[in-house]
């Protein structure tokens, strides 16, 4: 009898499909059209080689690229060697880059051609990185298809652990640099089953579905969206990055479960094609990373006529803990479309104080879960996991809400700074580092202000040195060297003194405050 395949990781689902639908596609992009059973074939030859060219369980391997199928790839093909793999934001400057290489001590890197050049300068800077390979062969790098020639063969692959590391996902911290988040394939697939065996419409998939991956590989609403489709056996489909065109085009091309940020949906329901675009292949529109304002959640909903479900979670939960299902979606608007729904089938979530006691139903405090989707720690920073998860399971997310009788969780605030711009994470101490080595900032504190496009704006507030003038151009400029594009400040002010505590620490709330007036809520 054929060996019994349960679907606990990247590559065991994989290898369910390949037994079960071989000839189902799994991965598609403009280079490579998989199915199921190729997949198999081609990660296991991939896998054999990570381990024949002499990397070990727990080595990480680098990818630098845009969304393309031959990642998703990687990651079985990593899973299956007990390694783990670490996806670099492409629009990282190289410094930023080399922080993360050099952090996850990877010993081979992964790029495509377009940033082959931006690899060798990381390499230059990064030590322990030994080994690049390309995607494909238009540049210098030998290619991935050199290293599977020249270490071919089979291997001694580890046990399937699923709770080792699989992928390590970066998040800026308040210290300013980011944190690794390990995340094993428990996290991934280990909800997966009570989710299914719930019957919500949107998690029954079908061997027609397909899904479009359009948001970063580097987020978890990248590569968590990936996984999701290998679980669910429907073929995944990739853009490089997200264009309103692309979109329209993928699901004109059959895309029936789509993930986006809300500002991208916007953009989508805005450009003058989507007038004339049928819509009817999209089944649902999942969306998540920031708030959704209800007024354009309801366009949204006009123009698409699809079912929305809202997804609240961090890198650190693997994504969603909690959902708002299509069935509380009303293109009339209600209360419940304010909130981030409940939590799904596995989760536990409580609203705690500042003692980490439970609050009273409609009471604010901090948003706190538990479950098997929760990370596994950040990589090589104890002391930072214990502050995120205490030593009951519980993570804490730094987010302020209220849960209402029915179990409805409703976001308040950020306990945290964090900034939310485009369904990207800007944590003002990374931005802060920067401008504080500027020779004309004495004092930099940033914070994010309310945005049409982009929910928020990352605005720097700044106290010159003495004798010395602030030139905001020149601020902008300056922070665009060693900054990601959305994380450079849009808007610069200039005050002669920060608001601060009786302990010195500066007052962001009292920065923000103007700007938020009139707001029902503190995030846009």
């Amino acid at each position: 009898m054929p060996q019994k395949l349960e679907k606990t990781s990247s590559h065991t689902c994989v290898d369910y499909w390949a037994e079960h639908r071989p000839e189902q596609m799994a991965l598609i992009d403009n280079d490579h059209r998989w199915t199921f059973s190729e997949l198999s074939g081609f990660t296991t030859k991939l896998a054999n080689a990570f381990v024949n060219c002499g990397l070990v369980v727990d080595d990480r391997v680098a990818f630098l690229g845009k969304n393309r199928a031959i990642y998703g790839a990687i990651l079985v093909a990593v899973s299956r060697a007990g390694l783990t793999i670490a996806p670099l934001g492409w629009r990282l400057t190289v410094p930023e880059l080399c922080y993360i290489v050099n952090d996850t001590a990877a010993k081979m890197l992964i790029c495509e051609p377009d940033f082959a050049d931006t690899a060798v300068e990381v390499q230059s800077q990064c030590p322990k990185l030994h080994t690049i390979y390309a995607t494909k062969a238009d540049c210098q790098h030998a290619t991935i298809d050199d290293l599977m020639s020249e270490h071919n063969g089979p291997a001694t692959l580890p046990a399937d652990d699923i709770d080792r590391s699989a992928l390590q996902l970066y998040t800026s911290g308040t210290t300013g640099n980011p944190k690794g988040v390990m995340i094993c394939n428990r996290n991934l697939y280990g909800l997966r089953a009570g989710v299914e065996a719930a019957g919500f419409d949107w998690t029954t998939l079908y061997e027609d579905d397909k899904a479009l991956v359009a948001m970063p590989i580097a987020h978890i609403a990248g590569s968590g969206y990936l996984a999701l489709t290998l679980h669910g056996g429907i073929p995944a489909q990739f853009i490089p990055e997200f264009t309103p065109d692309a979109v329209i085009e993928a699901i004109e091309d059959g895309a029936s479960h789509v993930f986006l940020v809300p500002t991208a949906i916007q953009m989508v329901i805005n450009t003058p094609r989507a007038a004339s675009t049928d819509f009817s292949p999209l089944r649902f529109m999942h969306y998540g990373a920031s708030p959704m304002p209800l007024a354009l959640l309801k366009q949204a909903m006009n123009v698409l006529q699809c079912g929305f479900v809202q997804h609240y979670g961090m890198t650190e939960t693997t994504g969603t803990f909690t959902c708002l299902h299509p069935d509380d979606h009303d293109p009339k608007g209600n209360k419940r479309m304010r909130s981030a729904g409940l939590p799904v089938p596995g989760v536990e979530v409580r609203i705690v104080d500042d003692n980490n006691q439970p609050v009273a139903v409609d009471e604010v405090g901090e948003i706190v879960t538990r479950g098997k989707n929760n990370m596994i720690a950040y990589w090589q920073q104890p002391e930072k996991t214990a502050e995120t998860v205490d030593a009951d399971g519980w993570l804490h997310t730094g987010d302020a809400g209220y849960m209402d009788a029915d179990g409805y969780v409703y976001i308040h605030d950020r306990v945290k700074d964090m900034i939310i711009s485009g369904g990207e994470n800007v944590y003002p101490a990374e931005v802060e580092n920067v401008l504080y080595s500027h020779e004309d900032v004495l004092e930099a504190a940033v914070i994010g202000v309310p945005d049409d496009k982009w929910g928020e704006a990352v605005k720097a507030v700044i106290v010159a040195k003495s004798g010395h003038e602030i030139d905001p151009e020149n601020i902008i400029a300056f922070a665009r060297e060693s900054l990601a594009p959305y994380k450079t400040p849009k808007t610069v002010d200039v005050i002669p003194a920060m608001p601060r505590n009786a302990s010195g620490k500066i007052l962001r709330r009292e920065l923000r405050a103007p700007y938020w007036e009139g707001k029902e809520r503190q995030v846009n």
